[in-house]
C-alpha cells in the first residue's frame, strides 16, 4: 500500500522521464527545420497604392520576383526591401538571407476603404454599426442600419468605391419591416334605358304578307306571325281574309349596381402582395396544329401593392387597384365558344404616407350614352305620323369609382387583448330559445368574459 508521498514521488519521476524523451526529439526537429530552411510563411495585408518596408536581421542575399501587376519590390539596402501595392490581388515574396535560410511572405493587396468609411460617417453620422470589409476583388458591407432609405444611401456610396469590382451587401435593416394595407373600393353604377318600337304586319288570305320594321315580329309559316320577347303591346283586327297586326315595344328601365370591397393585405418591405375577389372565365386559345387550349382570365376586385418602409415612420407604397367584370355586349364567338369582353377600371400610383394616414383615388367617372333610331324610309320622316314607323333606343350608363388606401406598420399584438366575434356568443338555454325565441343567451351573474353583443350588420361586433 502506497502513501501519498510515494504517489507524488512516482508522478514526478514519470514527468521527468517523459521530458527526457521528448526534448531531444523536439530539438532534432528544430535543427532539421533550421538546416532545411523551412519556415512558416507570414501574412501581409497591403492596401492598393500604399507601401511598406520589410527589414531583416541578416544581410539579404536575394529575393524572389513576385507578380509585378500586383506589387513592386525594390531592394533598397542589404537589410531592407521596399514593397508597394499596385492592384488588388494576391502574390508571395521570398527573401533569402543565406543558402539555407529564407523568409516567405503571402501578400494580399486590397482596395483602400478609408475614404469610403469617412464618406459613410459623414453622410450617415447616426449609423455607427456599418462595417466595411475589403477583399482582393470586392467590398463587403456588414452590420445594421435603422431603415431602408439609409440602406440605399450606404449602397450608393459604396458602389462609387468598388472600382468595377463586386459589392456584397450583408447589412441588416432594423425596425419594423412589415406593412398592412387597408383598401376600400367603392363603385356605384347607374343605368337608364328607354326604348320604343312599333311594327305592323299585314296578311291576306295566307298568300300575301307585308311588314314594316323588323325586330319585333317576323313571318313564319304562311298566314302566321312570330313575335319577340320584347313585346309590350299587341293588337290586331281583320276584315274578311285580310288581317292587320300591330306590335309595340315600350320600355323604361333604371338600374343601379353597388360594389364594395375592403381587402386587407400584409407584405414585407420591398415585396409585392396580391389580392383578388372575383373569379376566372375560360378563354379558348387556338394553336398552329388546330388544337385549342384553354386559358383563364381573371376578373373582379384585385389589388397589387409594394410597400417600402422609410425612416421616421413613413411608408412609400406602389399600389395598383383594379375592378373588372365580364362584358357580354362585346363578346365574340370562336369554335362554338362565347368569349366575353372585360370592362376594366384600373389605377396605378406611388405615394408616400405616414403610418395610419390615408389617400383616396377619386374622380374615376365614366359616362356612356348610346342612342339608336331605326325608321322606315320616307314614312319615318313624316312629322307625328312618322313615329309609327320608327324604333328608338336610348341607353345611359354612369359609373363612379373611389379607392381609399391606408398603410399601417404591423406590430405584434398582445393575445390577451385579441377579441373574436365568437367571444361574445353565449349559448341560449332551453327557456331562452324555445319560450323567448332568443338566438343568444344572457350573461349569467358571476360569469366572466368580454362584454358585448352580436347585433348589427354582419362583420361588426358591438361592444
Amino acid at each position: 500500500m502506497f502513501c501519498l508521498h510515494d504517489k507524488r514521488t512516482l508522478l514526478t519521476s514519470l514527468l521527468i522521464a517523459v521530458l527526457v524523451v521528448i526534448l531531444p526529439v523536439l530539438n532534432t526537429v528544430e535543427a532539421l527545420q533550421s538546416n532545411s530552411g523551412i519556415e512558416m510563411s507570414k501574412k501581409i495585408d497591403l492596401i492598393s497604392g500604399k507601401s511598406l518596408i520589410l527589414k531583416s536581421d541578416k544581410p539579404i542575399k536575394r529575393i524572389s520576383e513576385p507578380d509585378s501587376k500586383i506589387v513592386t519590390t525594390i531592394l533598397i539596402s542589404p537589410y531592407e526591401v521596399y514593397v508597394c501595392g499596385k492592384a488588388v490581388g494576391t502574390t508571395n515574396l521570398i527573401i533569402w538571407t543565406s543558402e539555407s535560410e529564407s523568409l516567405t511572405y503571402d501578400i494580399e493587396v486590397t482596395n483602400d476603404v478609408t475614404a469610403l468609411k469617412e464618406k459613410l460617417f459623414l453622410i450617415l453620422p447616426d449609423e455607427h454599426d456599418i462595417h466595411v470589409i475589403p477583399t482582393h476583388d470586392s467590398i463587403t458591407l456588414t452590420g445594421h442600419v435603422s431603415d431602408i432609405s439609409k440602406l440605399d444611401r450606404a449602397l450608393t456610396i459604396a458602389r462609387a468605391y468598388t472600382a468595377g469590382g463586386m459589392l456584397h451587401n450583408l447589412l441588416q435593416v432594423g425596425g419594423n419591416q412589415q406593412v398592412m394595407l387597408e383598401v376600400r373600393v367603392a363603385e356605384m353604377s347607374r343605368s337608364t334605358t328607354k326604348r320604343l318600337g312599333i311594327n305592323f304586319n299585314y296578311i291576306r288570305g295566307g298568300d300575301f304578307g307585308l311588314t314594316t320594321l323588323g325586330g319585333l315580329s317576323q313571318f313564319a309559316l304562311p298566314g302566321t306571325v312570330t313575335t319577340s320577347s320584347a313585346l309590350n303591346a299587341y293588337f290586331r283586327f281583320h276584315s274578311g281574309s285580310a288581317e292587320w297586326t300591330g306590335l309595340i315595344d315600350a320600355l323604361k328601365q333604371d338600374g343601379m349596381v353597388k360594389v364594395l370591397a375592403e381587402p386587407t393585405l400584409i407584405a414585407i418591405s420591398g415585396q409585392q402582395a396580391n389580392f383578388l375577389a372575383g373569379g376566372e372565365f375560360p378563354v379558348p386559345i387556338p394553336s398552329g396544329d388546330g388544337d385549342v387550349t384553354i386559358e383563364y382570365k381573371k376578373y373582379g376586385v384585385s389589388l397589387q401593392f409594394t410597400p417600402i418602409v422609410l425612416g421616421g415612420g413613413r411608408i412609400s407604397v406602389d399600389v395598383t387597384p383594379e375592378v373588372s367584370e365580364p362584358d357580354f355586349s362585346t363578346a365574340v364567338q370562336f369554335a362554338g365558344f362565347v368569349v366575353p369582353g372585360v370592362t376594366t377600371r384600373r389605377a396605378s400610383t406611388r405615394i408616400e404616407l405616414a403610418d395610419g394616414q390615408s389617400f383616396a383615388i377619386a374622380g374615376l367617372l365614366s359616362e356612356k350614352v348610346r342612342e339608336t333610331v331605326s325608321k322606315f324610309p320616307l314614312l319615318g320622316d313624316i312629322p307625328i305620323i312618322g313615329a309609327l314607323f320608327r324604333s328608338t333606343s336610348f341607353i345611359k350608363d354612369e359609373t363612379e369609382l373611389i379607392i381609399i388606401v391606408t398603410p399601417h406598420l404591423v406590430r405584434p399584438l398582445d393575445s390577451n387583448w385579441q377579441v373574436l366575434p365568437t367571444d361574445f356568443y353565449i349559448e341560449p338555454s332551453d327557456a331562452e330559445f324555445y319560450l323567448e325565441g332568443l338566438l343568444e343567451g344572457r350573461k349569467r351573474p358571476g360569469e366572466s368574459g368580454p362584454t358585448g353583443r352580436m347585433e348589427g350588420d354582419f362583420g361588426h361586433t358591438l361592444q
